[in-house]
């Protein structure tokens, strides 16, 4: 996924159970509010999970996606061709920036737009960039990895997604136009449980995650742009994932978390969906609530484990395609795409 351990700026999330801390040590458990089991739900497409799948591996397979590097373009490139191939209407923006070890990067966020004329629009966010460096492995702290979950997995369920809508009729389209929001260069961050020898050259300049996201937040794409909420994947993959109820999400979208996770009751995920509470996390939707777009952050983390936030892909070389399993891409995507069709 993405930048999951400390970063979050203290001013920004104060009273946050921060990800240096220890995340809620008894998470609430609720039950769930959903409707009657006799109500049905909307009718909507069928998520594809092999689909999904091969576009996970499709990116894992161009390499490690660090900025700056050939395959990082390659990955750009073919997200912006998949894309366009569906008949969405695509934005690039380019952008420069510095890491916290003092390189400069040259990057890009990809926004996809889908029944653009909608004025009623969800947004639908990830990052597509992996971190250069896996630091939280135990034997290979240098290494680049694959992030096949951290990543690529929120990606290809978005690209699965925007496949699907783009064949229904009108008949069969949602009551809202869909932005799908690409970030670049959230990964590169600094990690003082990690690298507390380096120096983090951003130290007092900002947050040195999620840089793509703050570009954008502060130079919206499309101009002025606003949608109902905001739901952001990431590390959506893994066998066994397991997503709660985030602390900034609740706070900031609590709406549209009960929708997710009501829906996701009705469709059987509650394996995947658990109805408990637990601490923030330093995301991109950092940046998007701040955007003015109440986002829903739906990452795969340990809630009732007080010593370890992120499952032990996270951050290192073992999250590959090995990681990666269908049913969670499954419960993720058909929760996602269902909701997209409850009013």
């Amino acid at each position: 996924m993405n930048f999951h351990t400390l970063r979050l700026p203290l001013a920004a999330l104060a009273g946050l159970v921060l990800l240096t801390g220890c995340p809620d040590k008894k998470p609430a458990e609720t039950a769930d509010p959903a409707a009657p089991a006799e109500a049905r739900l909307p009718r909507a497409p069928v998520f594809n999970a092999d689909s999904a799948y091969a576009f996970t591996a499709r990116q894992v397979a161009f390499g490690p996606r660090v900025p700056n590097s050939k395959a990082h373009v390659a990955t750009g490139d073919y997200l912006v061709a998949t894309l366009k191939g569906y008949g969405l209407r695509v934005l690039e923006q380019p952008f420069a920036a510095m890491t916290f070890d003092g390189t400069n990067i040259r990057a890009r966020n990809i926004i996809a737009q889908y029944q653009p004329q909608a004025a009623r629009r969800v947004a639908i966010f990830g990052h597509w960039d992996t971190r250069p460096f896996a630091d939280n492995d135990p034997v290979k702290k240098n290494a680049p990895l694959d992030g096949a979950s951290d990543g690529a997995s929120a990606v290809a369920v978005a690209l699965e997604m925007a496949r699907v809508l783009s064949q229904q009729p009108d008949s069969l389209a949602p009551n809202v136009g869909v932005d799908f929001i690409f970030f670049d260069a959230e990964d590169w961050g600094y990690d003082a449980g990690t690298q507390a020898t380096l120096k983090n050259q951003l130290d007092g300049a900002g947050d040195s995650w999620c840089l793509g996201s703050q570009y954008w937040a502060k130079n919206l794409l499309p101009a002025n742009y606003k949608a109902e909420y905001g739901v952001l994947l990431d590390m959506v993959g893994a066998r066994g994932g397991k997503f709660s109820r985030e602390a900034l999400s609740r706070e900031k979208a609590r709406f549209a978390v009960d929708k997710i996770w009501n829906t996701a009751a009705r469709l059987g995920y509650t394996d995947y969906f658990l109805f408990n509470d637990s601490g923030g996390a330093s995301d991109d939707h950092v940046y998007t609530n701040q955007a003015g777009i109440p986002t829903v952050d739906i990452i795969d983390h340990l809630p009732n484990n007080p010593e370890q936030y992120f499952p032990n892909y996270h951050h290192a070389t073992t999250d590959n395609m090995a990681v990666i399993d269908r049913k969670t891409l499954k419960a993720v995507g058909q929760t996602v795409l269902q909701t997209l069709y409850v009013d």
